[in-house]
């Protein structure tokens, strides 16, 4: 929202300020400015001049000579220009030798604008320079009676009788101003208007708020005589308000109204317009006219719209309306759409004699969704769907009605029409200055604490201990609101900083999150790198992928609105984006390359879908180029280790992986339930991904892992007694796991057991088909004393027995 700071200085005249100090003051108490721009900052030395005399140049036939003065005393300068608009007798801004002017082109202006210098011009000196209005850094569309080409003369005005020569040329243009840009929080309405903001602008700078004086002087006549009102969707339209001007005469605006308007980056049009807007400025109440004969049966009815009901609005568009959209009736035909656009079949025209004012509140939500629907948002649009207060439209259109009769534009009928069931009551909040300085962190006495509130009209009930908030204040719902008015004015830079007090635990991560920053941080100690993909891919992954036709992997849940058919369904397993990464990286010639995801996949509970799917968090790491089978495996003993699972880790060979290497793959078993599984991609797969060499997978259900990892972790000291090492070689089949191996050792190694480690695999000649010798050492320490054989044999004793239990021998 843009607003001369002139205009806020209206209705707070004490105000004596800097822009900046003002832009400065005003962000730090809650109204937030983006940025200002002073009109005349690139304009100097530039007075109001009258041409005396004026001569045909002696030596350009495009050029002619003027006499101009320059003060009221009668001081003139010779000025040579090529305008063809001027005349002896005109008043015009002239810039001085050593003055500035706007310059650039196309709206884009040059920055510190354009010096004038004094010199000649074809042989004849000048002076200085007369001003168009773009070299007053402005346009024709701001300045309507500005020529198309040419000087600015202001002359050609009324407004301007009387004028001084030799004044400032810039203030007389209203260019000495300053144009305030704000960004306003959609939760405050009231500051969408320029009386909020000067209210805001009185309480921050402690200066007096003078709002303006509403009367309106009317006729004997009554508007319900003129206009009929029926609102069939109150749901949607709370409240609306029909007045009725009759004699119009439609005319400019003065000079000091368009100037705000185009201070505001509003075009000023003819003084009824002017009117609407300049109210919508200052009210942030959006109005519209109509022309009274041409609203039929003299009656306004406020309905949906049909379906597919056709309407042309003021822009010359024809739109296709449905029954989700409110629009304004007359007695046969839709004549507005409410809230965002008036008919070309009721526009005011130079013709027209009675206008009908509207000023209503509609349903901010709807008007959101009807703007965007037709395609079509305009600055009422932008205001009513922000949720307006329905009691600042009987204000807004007194105060349109006001400046109608003051500026000679029509009659105003006595009374209105207004049509409003449910009055909205001003919200009540309890007073508890002991709590607001127990919230701030402040002492804050309980007097000061309510000229604050009352500066921005939030009045004190004695009697309930309440603050009253009016209506406008939507923002307001509770003490915490309340404290914060009182912060904002008080001073955020004054608070002092105090220690935070209560009962509030220690905040930290939850489990899940823990566990996986864990395995976050061991993949990246390994050189993996995070990477993240779609959770939404084609169906043809499958095929990609080997799997079979009844697989439960391709129970799926499809997306009803898909971006395309590559994306058309949830994953239910997430090694596609994993393999087109290493494809990518692999296919730009990138080595060594190892990537990790943390991301769900989704398995439908039932089919067709009728409930949420189970989302489930997996960690899938991929990798090829340095590196094998183990490596992989390695990084995920590490992982494991690092969040407490330290029970023995299965790798079962069996996993029946489709998209595996049918001999180097296996299930990630631990304790007894399958918790991952890894591999080698399959040869066939790489070349479905373009893959050109070995890479290897592994997946982690996060769950499971969640479910299973502890951080109960316990020290013991250094061992005092020395340890006693048993190396054992056995011979057992091909298909047992050297994990079941170290589970036996584990569960029958007991207390003096200290630790295990195989140190060998042999498969050859001297140990028979089918099978293969395992070498472990076993080492064992008490902590309590040295450990004789005897002790140690009877451990042994227990490991071996439990080993035979596989059909495993002692290789002799």
């Amino acid at each position: 929202m843009n607003t001369p700071l002139s205009w806020i200085k209206a209705y707070v005249p004490d105000l004596d300020v800097t822009a900046q100090e003002y832009t400065d003051a005003m962000t730090l108490s809650g109204s937030k400015v983006e940025g200002y721009e002073k009109l005349d900052a690139d304009l100097d030395k530039i007075i109001v001049g009258k041409i005396l005399k004026i001569e045909k140049h002696p030596d350009a036939d495009k050029l002619i000579v003027c006499q101009v003065q320059i003060t009221k005393d009668g001081e003139t300068v010779q000025i040579v220009t090529g305008a063809p608009n001027v005349k002896e007798g005109d008043i015009i801004p002239v810039v001085l030798d050593g003055g500035r002017v706007a310059g650039g082109h196309d709206g884009e202006k040059t920055p510190g604008g354009i010096k004038i210098k004094k010199g000649k011009l074809r042989g004849v000196e000048s002076c200085g320079m007369m001003c168009s209005i773009e070299e007053l850094g402005s346009t024709k569309e701001m300045y309507p009676d500005a020529p198309e080409n040419g000087i600015y003369i202001f002359s050609d005005n009324k407004e301007y009788d009387g004028i001084e020569i030799g004044s400032s040329a810039i203030e007389a243009l209203g260019l000495k101003d300053v144009t305030i840009e704000y960004e306003i929080t959609s939760n405050r309405v009231d500051c969408f208007s320029v009386i909020g903001l000067a209210r805001e602008a009185a309480a921050t700078f402690r200066k007096k708020f003078i709002p303006p004086v509403v009367t309106v002087k009317e006729n004997d006549e009554q508007a319900k005589d003129y206009i009929s009102v029926v609102v069939e969707d109150k749901d949607l339209c709370p409240r609306y308000i029909a007045r009725v001007v009759k004699n119009i005469n439609i005319g400019p605006s003065p000079l000091w109204m368009q100037r705000r308007l185009a201070a505001s980056g509003i075009r000023p049009i003819n003084n009824i317009v002017d009117i609407t807007n300049y109210v919508m400025e200052e009210y942030a109440q959006p109005m519209h006219a109509y022309d009274l004969d041409l609203i039929e049966g003299k009656k306004i009815i406020v309905r949906r719209a049909k379906d597919n009901e056709e309407f042309q609005t003021l822009d010359g568009v024809e739109r296709k309306l449905d029954s989700s959209i409110l629009v304004i009736c007359d007695d046969e035909k839709p004549i507005g759409i409410a809230g965002i656009m008036g008919g070309e079949n009721s526009k005011i025209t130079e013709d027209a004699k009675t206008l009908l004012f509207e000023a209503a509140c509609f349903d901010g939500t709807n008007i959101r969704l009807s703007s965007k629907k037709i395609g079509l948002r305009t600055d009422a649009s932008g205001k009513f769907e922000k949720g307006l207060d329905p009691n600042n439209a009987m204000e807004a259109i007194n105060r349109a009605c006001q400046l109608i009769v003051e500026l000679g534009a029509g009659e105003v009928v006595g009374g209105c029409v207004d049509i409003y069931d449910n009055v909205r009551q001003p919200k009540r909040i309890p007073f508890e200055p002991d709590q607001i300085n127990k919230l701030l962190g402040t002492d804050i006495d309980k007097d000061t604490q309510l000229g604050y509130l009352k500066s921005v009209d939030l009045e004190f009930d004695e009697e309930t201990q309440e603050i009253v908030v009016p209506t406008w204040r939507q923002d307001l719902e509770c003490s915490a609101d309340i404290a914060e008015e009182v912060a904002r004015f008080y001073g955020y830079d004054k608070i002092p900083t105090t220690l935070p007090c209560g009962e509030a635990t220690t905040g930290k991560l939850s489990f899940k999150l823990r566990i996986e920053n864990i395995a976050r941080s061991v993949a990246e100690q390994f050189g993996f790198n995070e990477g993240m993909t779609y959770s939404f891919e084609s169906p043809k992954v499958y095929d990609k992928l080997l799997i079979s036709k009844d697989d439960k992997l391709r129970q799926n849940v499809v997306i009803s609105n898909p971006l395309g058919e590559d994306y058309s369904i949830m994953r239910t397993i997430p090694l596609n984006g994993m393999l087109t990464s290493l494809s990518t990286n692999y296919n730009r010639r990138n080595k060594d390359v190892r990537l990790y995801e943390i991301g769900n996949i989704y398995l439908p509970k039932i089919l067709p879908v009728t409930e949420l799917p189970e989302e489930r968090t997996e960690l899938t790491l991929g990798m090829y180029g340095e590196g094998d089978f183990f490596s992989l495996k390695g990084v995920i003993e590490e992982i494991l280790e690092k969040i407490g699972m330290k029970k023995i880790t299965l790798y079962d060979p069996k996993a029946g992986k489709p998209f595996l290497h049918p001999g180097r793959q296996a299930n990630i078993i631990y304790d007894n339930v399958v918790i991952g599984y890894m591999g080698e991609v399959h040869p066939e797969v790489l070349d479905n991904y373009d893959i050109g060499e070995k890479a290897y997978i592994a997946v982690l259900d996060m769950p499971e892992l969640v479910s299973r990892a502890s951080f109960d972790t316990k020290y013991t000291g250094i061992a005092k007694y020395p340890a006693v090492s048993r190396d054992i070689s056995m011979v057992m089949k091909k298909e047992i796991l050297v994990g079941e191996v170290e589970e036996i050792i584990r569960k029958n190694g007991g207390n003096l057991l200290e630790s295990y480690k195989l140190f060998d695999i042999y498969e050859g000649a001297q140990i028979k088909e089918g099978y293969k010798s395992v070498a472990y050492s076993i080492s064992f320490r008490a902590k309590d004393r040295t450990l004789e054989d005897k002790d140690v044999n009877a451990v042994m004793a227990k490991i071996l027995n439990g080993l035979q239990k596989l059909e495993i021998e002692l290789r002799q």
